[in-house]
């Protein structure tokens, strides 16, 4: 077996955690004596202890002397739990494999350098792709204090999202639909446009086969409050809160979409537009790590410009529209040179069934 190998182990035990820890980051943790696992943990929630914790438990007295493999250094400090550093040493751990550093650069490295005074040897970035991508909204939570988001969207061969009519159900197959309901059960946040709800009238929950998933606080982004107080997610029984984002000073509009359920969240205007940024911040203050957006070309637009879109994932379906249709994911201004097109980085591909999932990461905005 080897270092990858376990550090792998847990990373897979990490995602179990995807999506629940917020503000803290997913972390798994895999205690390994002469190349047997004897205990592992992941962190499941805030408030909870941390995957060291939980795989020290589960190794009881095998875990001195051990190897330990952590997908991000050990915390120092004392927040609602104890210092995970501190819990290693008492341990009697012999070596810690890390995957990543902390990004908080109050705490970066502090964790590290704590186990090597006590004398525990600890080694640093195995696997440091993967765990980075793992802790990525953390990390970017902790850095801007807003929301890692992530575009979702759906396009035939031919680069549409819908005919010339309009109509778009169901350009992706029923393997890629359920992939975005597991995703949805994995993020804090789900956000459209107002022309998303008037047009699809959708309900933005998280319907998976074992009934098991839990919906998202679901934002819609409504500049003139023309939300219909008896559509779909404000009918719908669910736990989850919906926020309405809008510019508009409306009284007796918000106070009835308040009757029927939503927060209404009035935002600044900047340059005649609804100020996203405002939007994302207040979302970062809600402890929202993960924000999936859903919403038509017009907000994917306004988010891209706006630098807000982080990563992208678009389902591309073996299917072929045709004609003039000018449906795209993405309105508004784009750049007029490709010397200023967005770049992508850390392409992934995917089948799903007929469908090719193709998700990377934002590197470069849009110029205003």
């Amino acid at each position: 077996m080897t270092h990858q190998h376990f550090m792998q182990m847990a990373i897979d035990l990490a995602l179990q955690g995807q999506g629940r820890t917020a503000p803290n980051p997913p972390v798994g943790a895999v205690v390994v004596q002469q190349s047997l696992v004897v205990g592992e943990g992941f962190h499941p929630k805030a408030g909870e202890p941390h995957a060291e914790i939980f795989a020290l438990r589960t190794a009881g007295e095998a875990a001195a002397g051990a190897d330990i493999y952590v997908t991000l250094e050990p915390c120092s400090h004392q927040g609602r739990t104890g210092p995970c550093a501190d819990a290693l040493i008492r341990a009697a751990v012999g070596h810690v494999y890390i995957g990543v550093q902390d990004p908080n650069p109050q705490v970066a490295g502090r964790g590290i350098e704590k186990l090597r005074q006590a004398g525990i040897g600890v080694t640093l970035g195995i696997l440091e792709q993967a765990c980075q991508r793992l802790i990525a909204p953390f990390a970017h939570h902790v850095l801007t204090g807003m929301p890692y988001t992530i575009y979702k969207t759906a396009m035939t061969l031919d680069g549409k999202t819908a005919t010339a009519a309009g109509d778009s159900r169901w350009i992706s197959g029923a393997a890629s639909r359920l992939r975005v309901h597991q995703l949805r059960d994995r993020v804090e946040a789900i956000m459209v446009g107002i022309g998303t709800v008037l047009s699809d009238n959708p309900r933005l929950n998280t319907r998976l086969p074992d009934s098991g998933g839990r919906d998202p606080l679901r934002v819609v982004v409504d500049s003139q409050l023309q939300m219909p107080v008896d559509c779909a997610l404000l009918q719908q029984k669910s736990t989850a809160e919906t926020l309405i984002a809008t510019t508009l000073n409306n009284p007796d509009k918000s106070a009835a979409l308040r009757q029927a359920g939503a927060e209404v969240l009035q935002l600044p205007v900047v340059d005649g537009q609804a100020s996203l940024t405002a939007l994302w911040q207040e979302l970062g203050r809600r402890n929202v790590q993960r924000l999936l957006l859903e919403g038509g070309a017009t907000l994917a637009g306004a988010a891209l410009r706006a630098g807000l879109i982080d990563q992208l994932m678009v389902f591309i379906a073996p299917k072929l529209i045709g004609g003039t249709a000018e449906f795209g994911i993405f309105a508004g201004k784009g750049c007029q040179q490709l010397a200023d097109a967005v770049r992508l980085t850390d392409m992934r591909y995917e089948q799903v069934e007929e469908d090719i999932l193709m998700t990377g990461d934002v590197v470069q905005c849009l110029p205003d």
